[in-house]
């Protein structure tokens, strides 16, 4: 189980079937610095141009089509004090004829202090003037190569990941991803050092960062859509729009899971996520929407519960 330093020479704004610029084993862990949205490094230097360029793609040897992909993610560090977002909410988020209202969609710029775990604005406005958050990190877009050959847009997402905008993929979450190509073909970007739900100004508080993940192959395991764990929780991802679709997907995936791996009928599946089922938004700005359906692990059948 080797731990690889990854320096991206290369970066790309599809996933897709590609060349491997890394290949590792299953069990090894990688570290690798990110760039930001706009294709901006560590050091204020536009590396690469297009929407969320992505580090990678990492080749797993042994993985096939048809296993699962375990990522989990272990550390995300800011590496450079700034950060930045844009300055008005998405026109598809508010009422149509309060679109006119909304201020200009210029870009605004965020000071990190990583030692100090905050994040604030760089020139704070009126009634904002104590605005202090917490560093959240997230990986707004990752994913695998996706099935029949297709290159798919890091500007959204689809069975495969993506650009999802979901503000539980960060530290300590345990990511599932089918697998559609050999290798798995795994590309990660556009990390936020902090995000609201939805991603509704269109981005969060985007950054550089190093990030550390573990790879795990899982064979033979049938699942349609990302999944994910955490301590407390685990969830199922859909991506589409309308976000009803993105909904079902996560939901009929959730309960795919429960009925499957978790042993429980139909009958049970649908009493258990019918009172305790928990939704959380992930993007709704870009072509695809995210939602996220919960199951807390506390509810799930005791000699089934994951970690």
């Amino acid at each position: 189980m080797a731990i690889h330093r990854f320096e991206a020479a290369a970066w790309h704004s599809v996933l897709a079937k590609l060349p491997a610029a890394l290949h590792v084993a299953d069990g090894d862990t990688v570290i690798t610095e990110t760039l930001d949205a706009a294709g901006v490094d560590k050091h204020g230097v536009t590396r690469a141009h297009g929407s969320n360029p992505m580090n990678g793609p990492i080749h797993v040897e042994g993985t096939e089509p048809g296993d699962v992909l375990q990522v989990d993610i272990i550390r995300m560090t800011p590496i450079r004090e700034h950060g930045w977002t844009r300055g008005a909410l998405a026109a598809n988020v508010v009422d149509p004829e309060r679109v006119r209202d909304l201020p200009p969609r210029i870009k605004i710029d965020w000071v990190i202090d990583a030692k100090a775990g905050t994040v604030r604005l760089k020139e704070p406005v009126e009634g904002l003037e104590q605005l202090i958050l917490p560093i959240e990190p997230m990986l707004g877009c990752f994913g695998v190569a996706p099935a029949h050959g297709q290159a798919i847009s890091t500007a959204t997402s689809a069975e495969n990941g993506g650009n999802m905008d979901y503000r539980g993929f960060g530290p300590g979450a345990r990511i599932w991803l089918p697998v559609f190509e050999p290798g798995a073909l795994f590309f990660l970007g556009d990390c936020h050092a902090i995000q609201g739900d939805g991603e509704i100004v269109g981005t969060g508080v985007e950054t550089a960062m190093e990030v550390e993940f573990r790879f795990s192959v899982l064979k033979n395991r049938k699942q349609a859509w990302p999944r994910g764990e955490t301590a407390e929780t685990i969830y199922s991802v859909g991506n589409a729009r309308p976000l009803d679709q993105a909904l079902q997907h996560a939901t009929t995936d959730m309960f795919d899971w429960l009925t499957g791996e978790y042993g429980l009928s139909a009958v049970a599946a649908s009493h258990l996520m019918g009172q305790v089922v928990r939704y959380e938004v992930g993007n709704v700005f870009d072509p695809a929407f995210t939602m996220v359906c919960h199951i807390p692990k506390k509810y799930l059948p005791k000699s089934q519960r994951p970690r």
